[in-house]
């Protein structure tokens, strides 16, 4: 098939638990939607069995194909690299861990027969998460809404399906980040949501740092596509300079007026402590500015392929 109707990336580390039955419900819920599909890994090299798996299921299957990198590049450049080189008139990106169910990619699907561009998956529910990565999921997807240039729907993941003029737009963009979710709201065109439920892992743990993936997710969203840190940032710097002239003149006028307020120890460490609290973070966020730049202008390339297997 030189174009098929649908094609699946599937960025994979360390994932032997679940390859067979995911690849089971997969190419089940594929099936009730077309014939003509393909689905391909993009994997990690990986010390587990999880290459050989997925070269088992090849033999079974022709329309399985498996880009495997020189290295560990990460999620997000494996899913771009799914992307650059699936053939499908329409792609869907999706985990192999199961917590997004393959079943729901047919209802995905047949919504964007209604005239849509992007039909991007939103979390009715988030089985096995702690309150403690909900409250801060919640508040990160807050501040990027409240102050990136564009809307990121919230409750939302990578998984998706897109269409080809949208593939077609996010090769265009070469952005060194690649963070998919922010790319495809970038990018626009008609875009809508549908709800599930989001299930547990089916087997195995988790290769991904909830945490510091969490920070950098809200990094991403906040420096990568708005300039408004900045712009807070001399706000606060403009109003803490004017607070402290404010201070120096009250203390002159002290002085002419003959009276001495003796200043504390521990209020003196106090504002030492504020200020260079403020200038850290300055230099973090200017910081994150200068070294998405940095790796702009490099132009490395995002991922290094090692092989392409059937693949024409």
């Amino acid at each position: 098939m030189e174009n098929p109707k649908i094609s699946v990336v599937v960025p994979v580390y360390r994932e032997e638990e679940v390859i067979d039955y995911f690849c089971t419900r997969l190419t089940s819920s594929l099936k009730s939607i077309t014939s003509e599909f393909e689905i391909v890994f993009c994997l990690d090299p990986s010390s587990d069995l999880t290459e050989s798996l997925i070269h088992r299921q090849m033999d079974r299957d022709p329309r399985i194909k498996l880009i495997k990198f020189s290295r560990r590049f990460g999620q997000p450049a494996a899913t771009m690299a799914g992307i650059f080189y699936c053939k499908g008139e329409r792609c869907v990106i999706i985990d192999a861990d199961l917590q997004d169910p393959p079943e729901f990619i047919s209802d995905m699907y047949f919504k964007m027969d209604e005239g849509y561009d992007v039909v991007y998956a939103v979390r009715n529910r988030r089985a096995g998460e702690t309150l403690f990565k909900k409250f801060f999921t919640k508040l990160g997807y807050l501040l990027i809404n409240k102050m990136s240039d564009i809307e990121i729907p919230r409750e939302t993941g990578d998984f998706r399906i897109v269409s080809r003029r949208v593939i077609d737009e996010l090769i265009k963009l070469n952005d060194s980040e690649n963070f998919l979710r922010g790319l495809v709201a970038f990018v626009g065109f008609n875009q809508t949501g549908l709800f599930y439920e989001r299930e547990e892992r089916y087997s195995g743990k988790s290769k991904y740092n909830k945490f510091i993936g969490s920070l950098r997710i809200a990094m991403n969203g906040l420096v990568g596509f708005s300039s408004k840190p900045l712009v807070i940032l001399s706000y606060i710097g403009f109003m803490l300079s004017l607070i402290s002239f404010l201070i120096g003149v009250s203390y002159f006028l002290q002085k002419l007026s003959g009276i001495n307020y003796p200043l504390g120890f521990s209020s003196t460490i106090i504002l030492i402590c504020f200020f260079s609290g403020i200038q850290l973070l300055s230099i973090g966020v200017l910081g994150e500015y200068i070294a998405r730049i940095y790796n702009q202008v490099k132009k490395r390339p995002q991922y290094i392929v090692d092989e392409f297997i059937n693949f024409e």
